[in-house]
């Protein structure tokens, strides 16, 4: 099966670039996420390729005056992976790891954008992340995270808003294997996995950004965790063994502030400043639109939305988040005020952090 990808000198193995390996979950995906200075509008977007499972989809959300807007959009690929386009929602390359567009053309929902990516500096490369179930590969991924400015354009509901500099964001590139499409029929001997803690936190500074990352196991043992600083001069400084705590909003599993140890006398504080968007919206866990999902031959497109209190702890569409948060680093030369998100997911026991069951609130 040639598609316009074999024109490129792009060939892994001896296959056509329709075929990607044998694994049924291996995915290859787009991330991006922008807050206005003040905090009050976020939007986030993604678009996925399943080529074993031969769909692609894509997903835009904004939240405004409270409430979450999502669009959602599925269609089969017929393993063409450089359409980079599901229905009303586009992304278009036009720098390689430096400038990318996203397109929303109007529909008959409320959201509409034409809004471009300038990314800082070059994108950091995240360690390899490999997890097994039992016997059974869970994860094997990588992801690259570069953080950037916004200029451009979005509407909703009719109401145009400028995008300009001042607006900041992160987009990331991930592709490898993990869960993707219908569950599969058979799980391993031993069950699925019941335990999943993770924290991801990109932040934005004048003239830095930070990084940091968390995957640990339900003793607090991390698989996967890695603290970057980035200058925009594209000087990184690489932090293998830093450590973190947390305080719990009660009665919930939402961090009210979490410090961070990254080593040689640096440290970062961050705490919720502003909306919590549902990762949901993007296709995270939802139960009709996960990613992979076969929607049927015609494209599919689907708008709905999520109010603030539809975005509070306890609704299972809004278990995984990002919330934006108030930065503060500690580096050589200072402290240092930005913005990010922190975005978290815990299932099961964390035993330093004092999670217990599968999803029992912090105490």
């Amino acid at each position: 099966m040639l598609t316009k990808g074999d024109d490129f000198p792009l060939h892994q193995t001896s296959e056509p670039i329709a075929f990607a390996g044998t694994d049924r979950n291996f995915y290859d995906r787009y991330f991006f996420n922008c807050y206005s200075p003040d905090g009050s509008l976020f939007f986030a977007a993604a678009m996925g390729f399943y080529p074993q499972l031969g769909i692609v989809d894509a997903s835009f959300c904004v939240i405004a005056d409270g409430v979450q807007h999502n669009l959602r959009a599925s269609r089969r690929s017929g393993g063409e992976r450089l359409d980079l386009s599901v229905g009303p929602i586009a992304v278009t390359i036009d720098v390689p790891l430096e400038t990318l567009t996203l397109r929303i053309a109007a529909n008959d929902g409320p959201l509409a954008a034409e809004l471009t990516f300038t990314g800082r500096h070059f994108p950091i490369e995240e360690p390899r992340f490999i997890r097994r179930n039992g016997t059974r590969l869970f994860m094997d991924y990588t992801r690259m995270t570069q953080n950037g400015h916004w200029s451009g354009w979005l509407s909703v509901d009719g109401e145009r808003v400028t995008v300009d500099g001042g607006w900041a964001g992160t987009r990331d590139r991930s592709w490898g294997v993990r869960p993707v499409g219908a569950s599969e029929p058979q799980p391993p001997p031993q069950g699925n996995f019941t335990q999943f803690f993770w924290l991801w936190t990109p932040c934005n500074f004048a003239d830095r950004s930070l990084f940091f990352h968390s995957n640990d196991d339900g003793a607090g043992s991390p698989w996967n965790r890695r603290a970057v600083i980035v200058g925009d001069d594209g000087t990184e400084r690489h932090f293998g063994a830093a450590e973190f705590a947390v305080d719990w909003q009660p009665g919930s599993r939402r961090i009210a502030k979490m410090t961070a140890d990254l080593g040689s006398g640096r440290s970062l504080l961050l705490a919720p400043a502003g909306p919590v968007f549902a990762m949901s919206g993007l296709g995270y866990t939802h139960p009709l639109w996960g990613h992979g999902l076969d929607h049927g031959p015609e494209l599919a497109v689907a708008h709905d939305r999520l109010d603030e209190a539809g975005r509070g702890w306890g609704n299972p569409l809004a278990m995984h988040i990002q919330a934006l948060v108030a930065a503060e680093l500690t580096d050589g030369d200072g402290v240092h005020k930005g913005t990010g998100v922190l975005e978290q997911l815990f299932v099961g026991p964390h035993s330093p952090t004092g999670l217990t069951g599968p999803m029992d609130p912090a105490t």
